[in-house]
């Protein structure tokens, strides 16, 4: 088993990573669920997660002497809502859930986000486990303290930074998941190497076939890895204040905008908008002549070869490249005026763009949805 801190000032909290993790979070978690005494706990679950982890999580609770009030949420993207986030927070509190309480996220990134943002607000903030069962919410959207729902405007936008008090993400919940879905979450394992790390990425380009085979001695370690590398960002630039946490958008600007333009459904996984996102970069930024085509391909075809989609055209929109820069202008990321993109000085080396034209990125994705 690993075990990465995230050292924050008097917040810190500690990411475990291995098999079985579920049923050990009786004794992993002994310290946020013993105080619940007779009472239930709350655990807040992907519908598909419960059904296939629940019982294992249950046994685990049990034999400690305690019972789990569910809760269950549907599966994709139109879970993050403010109607749902409305019946979470009013269900939380007809439990009595105090803020020294700890609630409980069984599943992806998106009920970690929707039970993330419900405890930043419930009573002005409690506390939350994230025991992600997702590649994607393992290696990203648990650690880190980002959470939101979405609104009609973009993805993201209503939000609050509020971290867990502990992560157990146990491997062998990704045995359970389709391929698409793994793959959605290799995209953001390439996200690490492609931003920062090149022997990273061609470790994970040589490893993709054990990491979608579900090889636990290759997971615990790829995991592990990217969870350090996030932790490290996130101790020094904990509310993206800084240029070093906007690094990990590396592909979500262009990548959340194909997510808008496909209405945050399973047409686009966020992986693999990611993926998309992430060659959109490569390729603008040799369009700037920051690095060559030929590297910029080298991404696309990494990815391609873990059979994640590398060309929008194939997505078959209904629209322009003005349409899909309007999206991006929308981006929680934006600054006044402009909209800061993560583009690529060499592969492994990502910088914060603040002098991008709209314009420009628009006439660019008319020659991407027409290219190939």
């Amino acid at each position: 088993m690993a075990d990465v801190d995230v050292a924050l000032a008097g917040r810190s909290y500690r990411v475990k990573v291995g098999p079985g993790l579920l049923e050990r979070v009786h004794a992993d978690a002994h310290s946020f669920i013993e105080p619940y005494g007779k009472r239930a706990v709350p655990v807040v679950a992907d519908a598909n997660a419960k059904r296939l982890h629940g019982e294992r999580l249950q046994a685990s609770f049990r034999s400690a002497g305690h019972s789990i009030d569910w809760y269950e949420v549907a599966p994709g993207e139109s879970s993050k809502s403010w109607d749902e986030l409305v019946r979470l927070t009013d269900w939380l509190l007809d439990r009595g859930v105090t803020r020294s309480d700890h609630v409980f996220a069984l599943g992806g990134g998106v009920v970690g986000d929707l039970v993330g943002f419900a405890c930043a607000i419930l009573k002005r903030g409690c506390g939350f486990v994230q025991l992600p069962t997702t590649l994607l919410a393992q290696v990203d959207s648990s650690v880190g303290g980002k959470t939101a729902i979405n609104a009609p405007a973009g993805k993201n936008l209503i939000g609050a930074f509020h971290q867990p008090s502990l992560v157990l993400a146990d491997t062998t919940c990704l045995a359970t998941l389709p391929q698409r879905e793994m793959r959605a979450g290799l995209a953001e394992v390439f996200k690490y190497g492609i931003l920062g790390d090149a022997d990273f990425l061609a470790r994970v380009d040589s490893e993709s076939s054990a990491i979608l085979a579900c090889d636990d001695a290759t997971l615990e370690s790829v995991i592990a890895h990217c969870v350090g590398m996030k932790a490290r960002v996130v101790a020094e630039d904990e509310r993206e204040t800084k240029d070093a946490r906007a690094l990990l958008n590396l592909g979500h600007t262009f990548g959340h905008a194909l997510e808008a333009e496909t209405g945050f459904s399973d047409r686009l996984l966020h992986g693999e908008a990611v993926a998309l996102g992430m060659v959109l970069a490569a390729r603008y930024s040799a369009r700037r002549e920051l690095i060559s085509l030929a590297d910029a391909e080298r991404v696309a075809d990494a990815l391609a070869r873990a059979g994640l989609p590398t060309e929008i055209s194939a997505l078959g929109l209904d629209c322009d490249g003005s349409t899909l820069a309007h999206h991006m202008r929308n981006d929680k990321k934006a600054e006044a005026s402009t909209v800061p993109f993560i583009l690529l000085r060499a592969i492994g080396e990502a910088f914060v763009a603040r002098d991008v034209e709209l314009a420009d990125v628009a006439a660019f994705m008319d020659e991407q949805l027409q290219a190939h």
